[in-house]
């Protein structure tokens, strides 16, 4: 089966970069800089830690390029499990991929208006309902077209990023605090090194930091509207994940400067309270404003995502032909009225954050079929054109795949009643896609006949 009309080829490399930013960049690098301190009580610790997390979403992004480059089709994780496993895994991690979006996008609207409403109260009046709207306001957004919603995009993203430049320029224009040169009692800084007890303290922190980083795979949802996917894509995923880990390094360098470690510690929204100490006059409000926008930022980027992965099930036959049909403007229009729907009942029925237990286990599974799909794209077709190959491969490529593995076992070990939900979804998947093939089978014979 074909779309009405192919997707546009309109976007470029300076979207991609937004996209990745701004698909990473969220509340938790304002929030999480505190939970870290509190976990390490080392300030060297501390930045040691979000350079690892950097380090490990770069060699995640390096081995996805590989990927994205070679296949720039629609679709997300899905293209890939597919080429890597057979259409029925495909299926599976396509769904996965777009119900973990929509329970995102379920999440971040109700977030959304919970920070409006410090900046004007009568939005939390009805909180529901105000999601609801914001969720109905970026549909008829992308509804326009993806010019529209490519250029909010890269607005929002700028806007974000010269917000926090003034939070920062702020931290270090004013005056240092005063340093502590002992870490905090009974945190891994005080500890001894490389022991077991500090290893197994250090590990909730890291988790908290490689959740931050989480988001810079983005451009692969729009690797088929790349105007040069094999040249554009590696840079965009590449160097989004590298301006990711700059700004987190820099933003932490600078709350340490400005806050006492305990007082750091102790916080639960760092960023405001160093915006206090700078920006005595509205610092609090610019963390809120900040906040706001890289919700929106999330929101609007994550509602291009989600209906490019229907849309591809969709073309596939495995999905009835209006998710395939893309309007005059290149907007999947059924896609994003299917996925924005689901938005909404997700929103209505209260029980998104159930939901985004289940799928924060089931998220890392996508991960693992990614990683993995390398290394079995590289055995079974070793003679596949690749624009890009993954750096440091198999080296860097194995340890961000065990690291993966990793955390889906503690996910499952953490929350074994989401597991067990995650692994019923996934076995229902089995007879859907049975049923969904013989449709297009039947579709097939009649068109033939």
């Amino acid at each position: 089966m074909q779309e009405s009309r192919p997707l546009l080829r309109i976007l470029g490399l300076g979207f991609g970069l937004a996209l990745a930013f701004g698909s990473t960049v969220g509340v938790g690098i304002l929030r999480l800089p505190g939970t870290v301190a509190a976990a390490l009580g080392d300030p060297t610790l501390i930045m040691v830690a979000w350079v690892i997390g950097g380090l490990y979403a770069l060699m995640g992004a390096v081995a996805v390029a590989e990927l994205a480059a070679m296949i720039p089709r629609a679709g997300g994780f899905r293209v890939y499990a597919r080429r890597a496993y057979g259409e029925g895994v495909g299926f599976a991690v396509g769904w996965v991929d777009w119900l973990s979006n929509v329970a995102a996008l379920a999440y971040v609207s109700i977030t959304v208006v919970a920070f409006l409403g410090v900046l004007w109260p009568p939005a939390t009046v009805h909180p529901r309902a105000a999601a609801v709207a914001i969720i109905a306001v970026f549909t008829g957004i992308h509804w326009a077209g993806l010019r529209v919603g490519s250029s909010l995009t890269a607005i929002i993203s700028t806007a974000i990023g010269l917000l926090f430049a003034v939070l920062i320029a702020g931290c270090f224009l004013a005056a240092p605090a005063a340093e502590s040169a002992m870490p905090l009692a009974t945190t891994p800084g005080a500890l001894p090194l490389m022991s077991m007890a500090m290893l197994f303290a250090v590990v909730p922190a890291l988790r908290a930091v490689l959740t931050a980083y989480d988001g810079w795979y983005g451009p692969i949802y729009m690797a088929e509207e790349n105007t040069n996917p094999a040249r554009t894509l590696p840079r965009a995923i590449i160097g989004g994940t590298l301006l990711v880990m700059l700004l987190y390094l820099i933003f932490n360098f600078a709350i340490l400067r400005v806050l006492p470690l305990p007082v750091l510690a102790a916080s639960v929204l760092p960023a405001a309270d160093a915006a206090r100490i700078v920006l005595p006059r509205g610092g609090a409000e610019l963390v809120t404003v900040i906040s706001v926008l890289t919700l929106l930022s999330l929101l609007n980027n994550v509602l291009l995502m989600a209906p490019r992965v229907l849309f591809g099930i969709g073309r596939d036959g495995l999905l009835t032909e209006k998710a395939a049909t893309v309007s005059e403007g290149g907007t999947p229009r059924g896609a994003l009225i299917f996925s924005s729907a689901a938005v909404i009942l997700v929103i209505l029925s209260g029980s998104f954050e159930q939901i985004i237990a289940l799928f924060a286990v089931l998220f890392l599974v996508l991960y693992v079929s990614a990683f993995l799909a390398v290394f079995v794209l590289r055995r079974r077709e070793p003679k596949l054109f690749r624009p890009y190959k993954a750096f440091g491969y198999p080296f860097t490529t194995a340890i961000v795949l065990a690291g993966s593995v990793v955390f889906l076992t503690v996910a499952i070990l953490e929350d074994p009643r989401s597991a067990l939900i995650a692994a019923t979804f996934m076995a229902g998947c089995v007879p859907a896609y049975a049923w969904m093939a013989r449709n297009r089978r039947l579709r097939s014979a009649i068109n033939a006949a």
